[in-house]
């Protein structure tokens, strides 16, 4: 069978990358740009110094504030009429995995026609997007270089898993100067995400040796400049090092794909809108200790880079205590513990379930689960055992 690498044609990184926006855009062709953000970046200003560096190259441009967190149907139909009443030629999404994920719909529709309901699952697309440049301002979904796009159905309440390798932007930029601004709490959030992409790619059925290395670094950066980032959010090394090691948690799920954590969490964000990273990492940890028999030594080896002395302990014994180790880093991060104190209803459990074995990052988790078992790990998720 043969392996796939997607990734964007070009990536920039380092302080002060986002001034390359306007030449960057101009390369791709594009004239009238759309900035796809949030209402924040929108009023923060920020997205007034993309349109001022994009205008600096000659780039004309408007803004669509309208990528609400967990982006849904309504948000890319609003944007794809915004872009063709504007008569704009490109697209360049400026935020987190919010804003890359509606500009990814956004294109994906502007594009192909229909409605974003169309493009549920994998490739469904038949006509390459406009141009696409992703400006990254966190550090944790890594939407900015992946052909993942999660959109939430608002009539069914579930996050709608679009894979599909047009929409990933052809431009990637991550400029830590962007991300300084991030609270504590989004920092924390984002972090854990980006954790659980490294450790659910590390363990897919998909993975491979290009992924396998940038999952494994990804876990050992995280690990060790997350807390700090948290701690001071102008310390600008780790905000440096947090963006390179999202970015490779992304280059590995991108290939590797995900698991039930994410295909789990989708739900919660789906159902109950809540914040998808918190809720990968309340999950994270039960999930884990469900999938330990599928591939024992992958977690024990994952402890191992979140820093665990192994040296004397059983493959299965530090494999518990990577579950620990992660368990204790959310609680370091401030992360809520259980899905009780999220207001999760166990009565919405079983239907949820259901609607998990569906999602598309089931297909590689490491292990088949049946629905009275994702029922269970909920369970155990929401008593916080």
């Amino acid at each position: 069978m043969s392996t796939y690498y997607y990734l964007p044609t070009r990536n920039v990184f380092g302080m002060g990358a986002s001034q390359e926006a306007g030449d960057l855009m101009k390369s791709l062709g594009g004239h009238k740009t759309m900035i796809v953000t949030d209402r924040f970046l929108h009023e923060s200003g920020m997205a007034g110094q993309i349109q001022e560096i994009l205008a600096q190259s000659g780039v004309e441009s408007i803004v669509f504030p309208g990528a609400e967190p967990n982006p849904t149907d309504k948000n890319v139909e609003a944007g794809v009429a915004v872009y063709r009443d504007n008569g704009c030629d490109s697209i360049l999404s400026l935020g987190g995995g919010s804003s890359h994920d509606c500009a990814k719909g956004i294109g994906m529709v502007a594009a192909n026609g229909g409605t974003i309901h169309d493009y549920e699952g994998v490739d469904k697309s038949n006509r390459p997007l406009m141009p696409l440049m992703a400006v990254n301002t966190t550090a944790g979904t890594a939407s900015e270089i992946t052909r993942f796009c999660i959109i939430t159905d608002t009539s069914r309440k579930v996050k709608m898993a679009i894979v599909d390798w047009r929409v990933t932007p052809q431009i990637a930029i991550n400029d830590p100067e962007l991300m300084k601004g991030m609270p504590p709490a989004l920092t924390a959030a984002t972090g854990m995400d980006a954790l659980t992409h490294a450790i659910e790619a590390y363990v897919s059925t998909n993975s491979n040796p290009l992924t396998d290395a940038a999952a494994t670094m990804a876990i050992q950066m995280i690990s060790h400049y997350l807390p700090k980032a948290v701690a001071n959010g102008n310390y600008m090394k780790a905000r440096d090092k947090m963006a390179y090691a999202q970015y490779l948690a992304g280059i590995a799920f991108n290939n590797a794909s995900l698991g039930y954590v994410h295909a789990m969490a989708h739900q919660l964000g789906g159902y109950y809108n809540l914040p998808h990273g918190v809720c990968n990492a309340v999950l994270l940890p039960y999930v884990m200790k469900f999938n330990l028999i599928g591939n024992m030594t992958r977690f024990k080896e994952i402890a191992l880079n979140m820093g665990v002395r192994g040296d004397n302990l059983s493959c299965s014994a530090a494999a518990e205590e990577g579950i620990a180790a992660v368990k204790r880093l959310s609680q370091r991060l401030g992360i809520p513990s259980n899905l009780k104190e999220l207001g999760v209803k166990p009565e919405d459990f079983a239907m949820m379930a259901e609607n998990a074995m569906k999602d598309v990052c089931s297909l590689t988790n490491p292990r088949t689960a049946t629905k009275e078992q994702i029922i269970e790990v909920f369970r155990q998720a929401y008593e916080g055992e």
